[in-house]
């Protein structure tokens, strides 16, 4: 009877702890995503004070770092790892090309196009890029997988 109350005792308090891990997790990623929002209205604001483009280009810049940080913290209690850090280079890509966008805002006619298109063809590479790394890691991990399945010995067999 004993043993029965004390392993009910331990469940009950693995339980709690659990629980209590898991929130304090929650709480602190919570906390993380504000003082990233805090930090992106900082940044935001100091494009305030600036005029035309280069006002555009700042508020490009502070809007993909905001972005690429709440993706990276999105990746550090990702549960698939593999799928996160490819939406964290996606997210780069992405923010690089918006920066890139408004640069090219600067110029004029063939050299607006050439710079858009080179905008473009830099973000797709490197969303290529971070597909095929994702694949690679993915196909590793079931290699992985399939050979440590495969590393048991074999049975003898029954004849």
């Amino acid at each position: 009877m004993t043993l029965k109350l004390s392993g009910i005792a331990l469940a009950v308090a693995f339980a709690f702890a659990t629980g209590a891990q898991a929130q304090s997790t929650m709480k602190a990623k919570d906390m993380e995503e504000e003082r990233i929002e805090q930090a992106a209205k900082v940044d935001k604001a100091k494009c305030d004070a600036m005029k035309a483009n280069a006002k555009d280009i700042c508020m490009a810049e502070a809007k993909g770092k905001e972005k690429v940080a709440k993706a990276e913290l999105d990746a550090k209690h990702a549960s698939d790892k593999v799928k996160a850090e490819r939406k964290v280079k996606e997210t780069k890509a992405e923010a690089a090309f918006e920066v890139a966008k408004q640069k090219c805002d600067d110029q004029k006619g063939e050299a607006k196009d050439a710079c858009m298109k080179q905008a473009r063809d830099d973000r797709d590479r490197a969303k290529g890029t971070a597909e095929k790394q994702a694949e690679a890691k993915q196909e590793n991990a079931s290699d992985k997988r399939s050979a440590t399945g495969s590393t048991a010995p074999d049975k003898p067999k029954k004849y």
